[in-house]
């Protein structure tokens, strides 16, 4: 039997290490998943800010570096009837970017790597021009921010300014990511930046005028955090007119 097109051992944990064996617990739920975590099976559960909604089960269906999880739920329409729904959700945490610019010589900072979900989904290599950005890992947005500007490109940044909060796929992920923008100084670089070797990173660093930048959105620029933090850069930040 399946649930929403997944098959019951999928959401019953098969494939995971030692689900499915006689006393041996649910990665993630009741034992420590490969990141320490358990109870991922109850987020959701306490949930009641909006009363139209009302959460009746969270399962667990994968828990290895992100989490997904299928819940069932109640929701009231509009008219007062309720519907039983199920939503599957993919939690990968909440995520910082900001776009480093340099509003002298009217140049932005990006980066250039391989993503592979876009090259299995049709990108002709998988390497894809970027503002800096990363996951929080259980930092505050600023310090992630300023961690991930320096790793990724060797920059040390100035002064951060906040942009917005945004969910940037609300209908499956639960990814809230923290748009910030600081001017860089071209002529001084603490590192040598490039990522993280020991997480397969290798990060190109790209100075690109801002005019370039904003004429090759939908062309080679095609990330969606880097569109936006470009036009609003044009629009209301340091290089609007």
């Amino acid at each position: 039997m399946t649930r929403a097109g997944v098959p019951s051992a999928e959401v019953s944990g098969a494939g995971l290490p030692g689900a499915g064996l006689p006393g041996a617990g649910l990665p993630g739920a009741d034992v420590p998943d490969r990141r320490g975590r358990t109870g991922l099976d109850r987020v959701g559960l306490d949930l009641t800010g909006n009363p139209r909604v009302r959460v009746r089960d969270v399962r667990l269906l994968t828990s290895n570096w992100y989490v997904t999880r299928v819940t069932q739920l109640d929701y009231q329409r509009a008219d007062g009837t309720w519907t039983e729904q199920e939503r599957e959700t993919y939690d990968r945490g909440n995520g910082a970017c900001v776009l480093l610019y340099d509003r002298s010589a009217r140049t932005v900072l990006l980066t250039r790597q391989f993503r592979y979900p876009a090259y299995v989904n049709g990108h002709p290599d998988g390497n894809l021009i970027e503002t800096p950005a990363g996951l929080l890992d259980d930092d505050e947005p600023l310090a992630a921010i300023r961690r991930e500007a320096e790793e990724e490109t060797g920059y040390a940044i100035g002064e951060v300014e906040h942009v917005f909060d945004v969910y940037m796929s609300p209908g499956s992920v639960t990814e809230m990511l923290h748009f910030y923008a600081a001017p860089f100084d071209a002529d001084v670089r603490a590192s040598v930046g490039g990522g993280l070797e020991d997480e397969g990173e290798e990060i190109e660093v790209l100075i690109v005028d801002i005019d370039d930048a904003l004429a090759r959105i939908g062309v080679d620029i095609i990330d969606a955090k880097t569109i936006m933090l470009l036009q609003w850069a044009a629009l209301t930040g340091p290089f609007a007119r």
